[in-house]
């Protein structure tokens, strides 16, 4: 197998490589979460005090999401907050995920990819430039090109806690 950052043949170079490395990292999250069972992707750590895998795709999805509309300079629909949403539940933590298979949750996230595919395919490295906000009341800024890297420089973040969480897991399967 060739690892390349080379984009679609319809992006523009430097767009293309950033898209590249998050379409890299989704393909790496489908390959650490394969064979995960319904109470392994539920599983939330020692105690149960951490986030499930489930928790953590979804938050991948909304996050990215929100980058997508923010790229295109436009608000984020309410139907996918309420989807998705919201960022932070009232207990300051990520919203809980219940009854969601593995299959679901990235058949889900395969489409946030194509919907940043798809806007991708509309910017030009010029485009990069363009600064937006983001956070929780928008006090920050970026580029896109921050924030393209962002989408995939968080999903590699996470991807760090699921294989934290699988070896917590596997840890209990064999004590049991």
């Amino acid at each position: 197998m060739l690892y390349d950052l080379k984009g679609d043949a319809n992006m523009s170079p430097t767009v293309g490589m950033l898209y590249s490395a998050v379409k890299e990292n989704h393909q790496r999250l489908q390959l650490i979460t394969d064979g995960m069972s319904q109470e392994e992707l539920d599983y939330k750590g020692p105690n149960s005090n951490y986030n499930s895998t489930a928790q953590l795709i979804n938050h991948i999805m909304y996050v990215d999401l929100n980058w997508i509309y923010r790229i295109k300079g436009q608000p984020f629909p309410n139907s996918l907050e309420n989807q998705y949403g919201p960022v932070l539940d009232t207990d300051n933590k990520l919203p809980k995920v219940k009854n969601m298979s593995l299959e679901s949750l990235i058949t889900e996230y395969e489409s946030v990819l194509t919907k940043l595919k798809d806007t991708c395919t509309q910017l030009s490295d010029a485009d990069l430039d363009k600064v937006v906000t983001f956070g929780l009341n928008d006090e920050n800024e970026a580029t896109i090109r921050w924030g393209l890297w962002h989408i995939a420089d968080h999903n590699r973040y996470h991807q760090a806690h699921i294989n934290q969480l699988r070896k917590w897991y596997s840890e209990v399967l064999r004590e049991s």
